[in-house]
């Protein structure tokens, strides 16, 4: 009896599906990376980092001012929404333009956690909030983080949709797929005409 070397069922090697497998994974972590810390990022720098206190004439009370860290940073929430549109150029992209959007992510994550970190140690007037800071401070490092991933291991990604291109068929030429890929004409236009009468898609296999 000879010896069985593949799976009856012709289907891909088991060895081929890890590393797409793997690659989808890095893809959806790394966007969610991107995602996540610029969207935080956003978030905290509308909070107020903080509230001064104008002294008036007696009997007026002191007028309260707050500052947000967008007021007080203007292009921390700017970077922040480049990084968010960004994330999704990711899926969008691939190869080297794909690497060079995550050296970008990186640039920009870096700018905000810098951000974030002049606002932990900075003197500010009045009562001062850090956590607001710190959080910019995380998300930058998130998206810092993720857009290193781009930049290292993203050019062999799959691009968005790449599961649902139907690969070609075994056996069939350049030639032959071209002719099966032009525009129905002749008797093949007769057939499909047949085909919706009778309830089936001509499209189908």
């Amino acid at each position: 009896m000879a010896a069985v070397t593949g799976p009856a069922t012709g289907g891909e090697p088991s060895g081929t599906g890890a590393p797409a497998a793997r690659a989808r994974r890095e893809l959806t972590y790394a966007v969610l990376l991107c995602l996540a810390g610029a969207g935080l990022a956003l978030w905290a720098s509308t909070r107020t980092w903080a509230v001064e206190l104008a002294a008036r004439p007696a009997p007026l009370p002191p007028v309260r001012a707050a500052r947000t860290g967008a007021g007080l940073l203007p292009w921390l929430p700017a970077l922040a929404v480049v990084g968010l549109a960004g994330g999704g150029a990711v899926l969008a992209t691939r190869g080297v333009p794909r690497r060079l959007v995550g050296v970008l992510l990186l640039a920009l994550g870096a700018a905000v956690a810098a951000g974030g970190g002049y606002g932990l140690v900075a003197a500010f007037d009045g009562t001062v909030s850090r956590q607001w800071p710190a959080f910019c401070l995380v998300g930058g490092l998130l998206a810092a983080l993720g857009g290193g991933l781009v930049a290292l291991r993203g050019g062999g990604w799959p691009a968005m949709g790449a599961r649902y291109e139907r690969p070609a068929r075994p056996g069939v030429g350049p030639a032959a797929a071209a002719s099966a890929a032009g525009p129905v004409a002749g008797r093949r236009t007769t057939e499909a005409w047949d085909a919706l009468d009778r309830g089936e898609d001509p499209t189908a296999d």
